[in-house]
């Protein structure tokens, strides 16, 4: 699925006062975790992140890695907090802009 400029401006405001609900610890990205994060995109389509990882490259890599697991559209990333997307196919919930 790809994103208009003006759809990923109005998901950034609707995540704008969201809080994380998924936690990248110690552990990395493991299977619970990737399970954890089916769960939360398939509910709420619209979640944020935290990934607490030190290094810059190793925080980038991570975020790789959940977008290619999970499926989800990177809209954002302000410090450690990843903001994503994905679209419930069966029970849509946030209608985006044309």
């Amino acid at each position: 699925m790809k994103l208009s400029t003006s759809q990923v401006r109005f998901l950034r405001s609707q995540a704008h006062s969201l809080k994380p609900v998924v936690l990248v610890g110690a552990n990395g990205v493991t299977e619970n975790l990737l399970e954890e994060l089916d769960v939360a995109l398939n509910t709420h389509e619209l979640i944020k992140i935290k990934v607490r990882a030190e290094e810059r490259e190793e925080r980038d890599q991570m975020i790789d890695r959940i977008c290619q697991k999970s499926g989800a559209i990177k809209i954002q990333r302000v410090g450690h907090n990843l903001t994503l997307f994905r679209r419930n196919p069966a029970k849509p919930k946030i209608i985006l802009p044309k």
